[in-house]
């Protein structure tokens, strides 16, 4: 996909690719040059570990999409995938 930088050196990356990666508006993001490339990807974002009664939960900062159903299955799956490639090749 090909986009433009203006003259103030923004960079317009299309929707679809923002969508694909999960960028959203005003999300930090890590912009390097390495190897004649530029690489852009979001920033590290900061987990909190707070105790909430008797147990420790994961505190994701404001403004974080809600992990659902649907990704956890997705994530279990890739990971699935990637173990079987890993360890069984040429099965799939």
């Amino acid at each position: 996909m090909k986009t433009t930088i203006d003259a103030a050196g923004r960079l317009v990356i299309p929707k679809a690719i923002r969508e694909s990666a999960g960028l959203r508006p005003g999300q930090e993001i890590n912009v390097e040059y390495r190897d004649g490339k530029v690489e852009i990807e979001p920033a590290q974002q900061v987990v909190k570990l707070v105790r909430r009664g008797s147990r420790w939960v994961l505190v994701a900062p404001p403004g974080t999409p809600p992990v659902t159903t649907d990704i956890v299955r997705q994530t279990i799956e890739e990971i699935r995938e990637e173990r079987i490639r890993k360890f069984l090749p040429g099965t799939r």
